[in-house]
Formats: structure tokens, sequence, C-alpha cells
């Protein structure tokens, strides 16, 4: 099969387009044809080694963690899923090897939900990485309810864009760190823009006096330092992008696999409250360019890299 794969760490320019393994289907595993596979900073970081430390990486490399496409074959132990079914997955095992950049992938059952019929391949794609890390701090972490003040930062981002519109659903009230051209998107989201940059911490006390219930922080550095001194009493902070926050009374946070989040989402989204905004698509071939947009960072939604073999060809 058609993939890409990098057979060392290192820039975009690792990234090779090509003939790649096909995957093997274990006995809890589908066979899914890749329809589309978001691109998210872990996939660079990966690339670059920066998770070598708790990742083992099996050369050759197919990188990539968020999949949406159609059921092939299901395993031999597998009843969730038939042939034909359409399906979303964050497709995260504990080592780096078999990814979803590809035109097939071995998907395990823990780490798919069936597809929300209301949104394209595309937009499905960007909701399973991006979506658990926004509902899992959301709900699991932060407890967030109805009637609090939430502090998300990088409110227009991948994550951040999710978070808003999650927080929203459960009933929070919403301020979200953004640059001036974001601001109308954040606002449509269902969240109050405010502008990064010095005075940060000023704006935000203009919008809440006596502070924020929780912030979910996506940038990390001196936003920690600035957020801790927005919480209200008995405020409470979550980072994914920092592990210094437990310095400041904080809980870090690591996305995982899970099919029961991953359903709920999917219906959020059937339902409508969750959009998911395609800031750009690329084929295959051309993933290392989506590579080095993601790592440019500023980017409003998701990045995905779209798979049809006759494009390919």
């Amino acid at each position: 099969m058609k993939g890409i794969s990098y057979s060392r760490y290192g820039g975009a320019g690792t990234l090779e387009y090509g003939e790649v393994e096909d995957p093997k289907v274990g006995p809890d595993s589908v066979l899914v044809k890749v329809r589309a596979a978001a691109v998210n900073p872990v996939d660079w970081k990966c690339r670059e080694g920066r998770l070598d430390g708790v990742l083992d990486a099996v050369f050759p490399v197919i990188p990539g963690w968020d999949v949406s496409g159609v059921v092939v074959r299901p395993g031999a132990a597998v009843t969730e899923f038939a042939a034909g079914d359409e399906v979303i997955g964050y497709v995260r095992e504990d080592f780096l090897s078999r990814g979803t950049f590809a035109e097939y992938v071995a998907a395990p059952v823990r780490t798919l939900a069936r597809k929300p019929r209301n949104l394209s391949f595309e937009e499905a794609a960007g909701l399973p990485l991006a979506g658990l890390t926004a509902y899992q701090v959301l709900v699991h972490v932060l407890e967030v309810k109805r009637g609090e003040t939430v502090l998300v930062h990088a409110a227009a981002g991948g994550v951040g864009s999710l978070a808003v519109q999650l927080a929203a659903h459960l009933g929070a009230r919403v301020i979200g760190t953004a640059s001036e051209p974001h601001h109308d998107f954040v606002r449509r989201l269902g969240g109050e823009p405010v502008a990064y940059g010095r005075g940060l911490a000023e704006r935000v006390r203009g919008l809440a006096p006596e502070g924020v219930a929780a912030v979910f922080d996506t940038v990390g550095g001196e936003a920690l330092t600035v957020s801790a001194n927005l919480l209200a009493p008995e405020g409470r902070m979550a980072s994914i992008a920092d592990p210094d926050i437990v310095d400041f009374g904080g809980r870090y946070c690591f996305v995982r696999p899970d099919a029961d989040d991953l359903a709920r989402l999917a219906a959020l989204a059937e339902q409508g409250a969750l959009t998911v905004h395609v800031a750009e698509t690329f084929p295959l071939r051309r993933t290392a360019d989506a590579h080095r947009r993601s790592a440019e960072g500023h980017t409003r939604g998701k990045l995905v890299v779209t798979v049809d073999r006759a494009e390919e060809e």
C-alpha cells in the first residue's frame, strides 16, 4: 500500500511517500480504509524524537494517530463493527510504527467509534485526538460545571476550538485567548475572545473580576503564571502543553484512547453541539507540507491529509 514513513528522527524532510508494509489485522482490530487523517503537533514532535523517552520507535514509522475511514475487514474477535461501517479513531499504541498516514490502518476496537453522519470524512478526521483531549480535560479532570467561568488558551486552535464548544455545551461561560484575526471565530464557537500578550491578565479580569473557576492551558510557559493568578478561590488548572503546571497545583494531561468518550463526542457532533473547522487539506503525498504548516502554529482549527488512491496515482 502507499503511505508516509520515516526511518530516523529528524525534520519534515525525513518523511517519504511510497510503498509501506500492509498492516496485519489482529483479533481485536479492524482493517480501516483510510479516507482522511488529521495532523496534530504531536505527530511532528514524535518525528523529531521529542517523545523518545516515553515511546519506542520501530522504524520505519508510519506517523499519525487520527483517522476517519471505512471498515474493510473486522478481526476474528470483533463484533462491534462490520465491513462497510464508517468509523473514526484515535489510533495510538504504546510505540511508534503503525500510524494512520497510509491507505490502510489496523485499528484496535478500543480506539474507534462510528463516524458522525453529518460530518465529512475530512471534518471527522479532526475530531478524535483534539476532541478527546478537550473532553477528557474538561469533563474528567477539571469537572466543569454549569455556570462556571472557564479560560481556554489558544481558543482558535485544534484542541482549543473544540474545548470552547464543549465547555459552552456544559453550560460554562468561556473566555478564550486568541490573536485578533481569530476573535470572530471564537465568538462563533461560543466564547468571549481576549487578545494574547501584555495586559492579558487585566483583560481577563475585566471580564471576570472574581477570577475564573477553571483554566485549560494548551500553551504552557508564561501562560501558567498568568493563569494561576487569574484563578478564583478553589479554582483548578490543567495543561496539555507543560508539565510544570504541577508546580502551580494543576494537572498535566495526556489524552488516551477511549471508545466510550469518542462515541459521546460523535453523538455531540451529530446533535450539532460540535463542529470541526478544517483549515486546509493536503493529499497524502504532501504530508511533509502539512507537518511544516502545523509546526508554524497559528492554525485555525485542523489540518487534514486526505487519502484517495486515484488522486495518489
